[in-house]
């Protein structure tokens, strides 16, 4: 995948002097930048192109639709986790890994925090993303469920696994309104506290022989 060049016409040409945006987690960032700005609604594919500098068909290359924009490289991330639970020891009980691998997940550098935040809040907030969301959040719960499922030699997709996959991302999404709701709170504090207390009732669940 290319940036777009200077014999592309149209929108989408990179203005002079500017280079072009090329990469998932750039264009995201700024495409979250103007749906903060003008709102999502009013904010197109041709506009989140052109202030990229690419055209219109490099950016679909990164992205399949404009819905999917926010999540930035979210299929890189669900990788990360499902490799942070794999390198987890199987001595270490499940609920404790689960607690680890959620704060680990969802820790954010100090200097992305206020992009993070503004992601967090069209995710949350913004109605025409909720369906595809829906998407995400089952994706991620799989791969919880995955983990979950290996530990008590169950499916992945029975229903014990599935629970603890709604119930870890209940955690995490009440964690994420708190933070939203007060500028002051610390993330990692709420994921941890979320997640602590999900794990109290899984750390009552033994091994399926």
């Amino acid at each position: 995948m290319t940036a777009t060049t200077q014999q592309d016409a149209g929108p989408g040409r990179a203005a002079p002097g500017r280079r072009p945006i090329s990469s998932r987690a750039r264009i995201s960032a700024l495409a979250i930048g103007l749906f903060t700005t003008r709102g999502f609604e009013e904010t197109s594919v041709d506009d989140i192109a052109e202030a990229a500098g690419i055209a219109r068909r490099t950016l679909f290359r990164y992205y399949s639709s404009k819905n999917e924009i926010p999540w930035g490289e979210f299929d890189d991330h669900l990788g990360e986790l499902r490799g942070l639970l794999a390198q987890i020891p199987t001595d270490i009980p499940m609920a404790d890994a689960l607690v680890d691998a959620l704060v680990v997940f969802n820790r954010v550098p100090p200097e992305e925090l206020e992009n993070h935040r503004r992601r967090m809040s069209l995710l949350l907030g913004v109605p025409a993303l909720q369906a595809h969301s829906m998407i995400m959040y089952a994706d991620w719960r799989h791969v919880i469920a995955e983990f979950c499922a290996a530990r008590l030699g169950l499916d992945e997709n029975d229903h014990l696994p599935q629970t603890i996959g709604w119930l870890c991302l209940g955690a995490a999404l009440a964690a994420y309104e708190q933070w939203l709701a007060d500028p002051d709170a610390d993330l990692e504090e709420l994921i941890s506290d979320g997640a602590r207390t999900v794990a109290n009732g899984v750390a009552s669940l033994s091994r399926v022989p």
